[in-house]
């Protein structure tokens, strides 16, 4: 059987597609490889939001140029968002490539793998347009208990410093019983908490003219006997309802965590990024979810440097940063993305001027984000254990999960086996210590409730799971 190993660059919805990807490899008999060994077939599925995702992705290339050359048969493909962009290019780049496939045939991949092997020349298949909805795809997923699930694909949105539309398309909605009966599937095979993916979650429902339907999607999860936490990634600020806030405060299984990606608290910034709401809306969003959920941990993502910032807008989004108490902050430096408006707008801020002011607003995030997490020692949170949370778990005699509101928590564990929690279980814990990016519990468990698929964490490796679209 040959083997295959896929490296995922990006955001969430790359990692879903990973677990596709991996699914149709599974299905046409290749198997994955061990960790440490050489696989036949390595697969780069790609991000062209950063540019620091062009230069990984290419040194990885060069890296694996001699070692092909050492192994016969072998074969490298790249999907993923810079293939949808860069099609050819990646080829004339790195001719040792196999394939290269886009954002909208996953499906594709064995096939074009096998002639690339029979022709010996390299095959780069990049559609238009969506070839099947990924969720159809057979799926391995390398957790028991969490899972994705994508409720809609591409975006309508035209930001002047995404490329994404352009390589994801236009924003495609699954019918509602479709998604639910991919979550109902999860749930009997052990999966407790699942993810709502899409480019814009709360535009849902725009495709079939329902504007309500991401409201009523989420409603309907707290249906679902046997789904413990219900999350979702990424809504967008100017689509974002009242009725969206009353169903997650009403849902007892949509977990008070929110991911509110604010770009830039400079109203005059915004409209340069063809953001549709300003700083005011954003905060009164926030105002709304706190009063209907006080104990919500709201996150965000800020971009520093965007095209003719001034001094007196980045102090806007600081200040937007202080008045908005975020439990966490993804920031990024502006870089420039060919095919988007904002790389040919004039007044591109100097790197050293970026650097400064990212700096700068990485402390201030850390500092509220340290504030945010001391007020919570002392408090009792239920964690659901997870497998890789906590990087230095073993020498620490921790286990590590995360707290409803979506915080990392490293807690101290029993020694007998016994008595630890397994993957997937749930503890009730004090907060005995906070730092900026996560907080310890380390007074021992208070109860522990174990899930059925804590039993086997690794139950789902190799399992693939296909849902057909009802009619």
């Amino acid at each position: 059987m040959r083997t295959y190993e896929v490296v995922t660059y990006g955001c969430q919805m790359n990692v879903h597609d990973s677990e596709r990807i991996q699914g149709v490899l599974e299905e046409a008999g290749y198997v994955a490889a061990e960790p440490g060994s050489q696989a036949d077939v390595v697969v780069f599925n790609t991000c062209a939001v950063r540019e620091n995702a062009d230069n990984r992705l290419y040194g990885n290339l060069g890296h694996l140029a001699p070692v092909k050359g050492a192994h016969p048969g072998m074969q490298i493909a790249v999907g993923g968002c810079m293939a949808q962009k860069d099609r050819q290019i990646v080829v004339d780049k790195a001719p040792w490539v196999d394939v290269v496939f886009g954002t909208h045939n996953l499906g594709s991949l064995p096939v074009l793998l096998e002639r690339a092997r029979v022709q010996q020349e390299a095959q780069v298949e990049i559609l238009e347009s969506l070839e099947r909805f990924p969720s159809t795809l057979p799926t391995r997923r390398d957790s028991a208990y969490a899972a994705w699930v994508s409720i809609s694909v591409g975006c309508n949105n035209t930001c002047t410093f995404c490329i994404v539309p352009a390589l994801r398309g236009k924003e495609t909605d699954r019918r509602p019983g479709d998604i639910l009966a991919e979550i109902q599937t999860l749930v009997a095979e052990g999966v407790q908490e699942i993810t709502l993916l899409g480019q814009n979650v709360n535009s849902y429902g725009v495709e079939f003219g329902d504007r309500g339907a991401f409201a009523k999607l989420l409603r309907a999860c707290g249906e679902v006997d046997g789904l413990e936490r219900v999350r979702f990634t990424s809504p967008h600020p100017a689509a974002f309802t009242d009725d969206v806030i009353a169903a997650m405060a009403e849902t007892p299984n949509v977990m008070p965590s929110l991911h509110m990606p604010l770009q830039s608290g400079s109203d005059r910034v915004l409209k340069a990024m063809r953001r549709s709401y300003r700083s005011e809306k954003f905060l009164g969003i926030l105002d709304r979810v706190r009063a209907a959920m006080p104990a919500a941990a709201i996150t965000t993502d800020i971009i520093v440097g965007f095209p003719g910032e001034t001094e007196e807008d980045f102090q806007a989004t600081l200040d937007v940063v202080r008045a908005s108490r975020f439990a966490a902050a993804f920031t990024f430096q502006y870089s420039i993305r060919p095919g988007t408006p904002a790389a040919t707008m004039p007044d591109q801020v100097p790197r050293e001027v970026v650097q400064e002011r990212y700096e700068r607003l990485v402390e201030l995030v850390g500092e509220i984000s340290w504030a945010e997490n001391r007020a919570l020692v002392g408090q009792t949170v239920e964690v659901m254990f997870a497998e890789g949370e906590g990087r230095k778990d073993e020498a620490t005699a921790r286990m590590s999960g995360r707290a409803k509101d979506n915080r990392l928590v490293h807690v101290r564990v029993p020694e007998e086996p016994e008595l630890r929690p397994r993957p997937g279980d749930f503890a009730e814990v004090e907060i005995t210590y906070a730092a900026p990016h996560h907080l310890n519990a380390d007074a021992g468990l208070l109860s522990l409730r174990r899930a059925a698929s804590g039993a086997a964490p690794a139950a789902s490796r190799g399992r693939q799971l296909s849902i057909q679209p009802k009619n």
